[in-house]
């Protein structure tokens, strides 16, 4: 049996290589480290059609964390799964504010969801962040606002899931990252979650610093 950490992530993107490889899906280079990891924390091909990217997305998030530049997500279950030691390593933090006693007084007093005013108060305080949204269709709708107005994000990661506002906040936030020119990675449908914004990044985080073979991160 394989127990040792590292040696179930080699295993699994084993699979995953030789899967791909029998279904005839050839991933692009600049993306495949996304792609990957969303299959691997989903078990999911449906990823490697669902995922959008805006051209270079992945690289400019890349270099933006080996600026530092800092995440933030709309859950503490994306936050949970954030790889903290990538991110000493890069000199960055991860945030969620969702939980935070001012931002439910913000979104009663102004007649919102807790992930609009989540958004809003990110975007004041962290406005060149990497933003992963993986839960609330309204995040993704507000920053879209914020965009339309001087919000520059280092990145949106786009992969709310669920059944209602989803397809339309992501159809909207790419559409409008693409007007603005701002990095966009977008799970397009139903798919996404937490995990899987956690694991898109990751996947950046690990090609950032180094990271990628388990090896790296001391995983045997």
């Amino acid at each position: 049996m394989i127990s040792a950490p590292g040696q179930i992530e080699r295993k699994s993107m084993e699979i995953i290589r030789a899967e791909l490889a029998a279904r005839g899906i050839a991933l692009p280079e600049e993306n495949e480290a996304v792609i990957l990891r969303c299959v691997h924390a989903s078990a999911d091909f449906d990823y490697t059609e669902a995922l959008r990217f805006t051209p270079g997305a992945a690289k400019k998030a890349v270099e933006a964390l080996r600026r530092g530049r800092d995440i933030v997500t709309d859950t503490n279950m994306a936050l949970a799964g954030i790889s903290r030691p990538g991110l000493r390593k890069l000199g960055a933090a991860a945030y969620c504010y969702m939980a935070e006693e001012a931002i439910a007084e913000r979104a009663k007093a102004e007649g919102t969801t807790r992930a609009s005013a989540a958004m809003d108060y990110a975007a004041e305080r962290n406005p060149g962040a990497i933003f992963a949204v993986g839960n609330a269709p309204t995040a993704l709708y507000r920053l879209a606002e914020q965009m339309e107005k001087d919000l520059r994000p280092a990145l949106v990661i786009a992969v709310p899931v669920g059944f209602v506002n989803v397809v339309e906040s992501k159809e909207t936030v790419f559409n409008t990252c693409e007007k603005k020119g701002v990095p966009c990675i977008a799970a397009m449908g139903r798919k996404g979650g937490s995990s899987i914004a956690a694991a898109i990044c990751n996947a950046l985080i690990y090609s950032a610093a180094d990271l990628l073979e388990p090896a790296a991160r001391g995983w045997n």
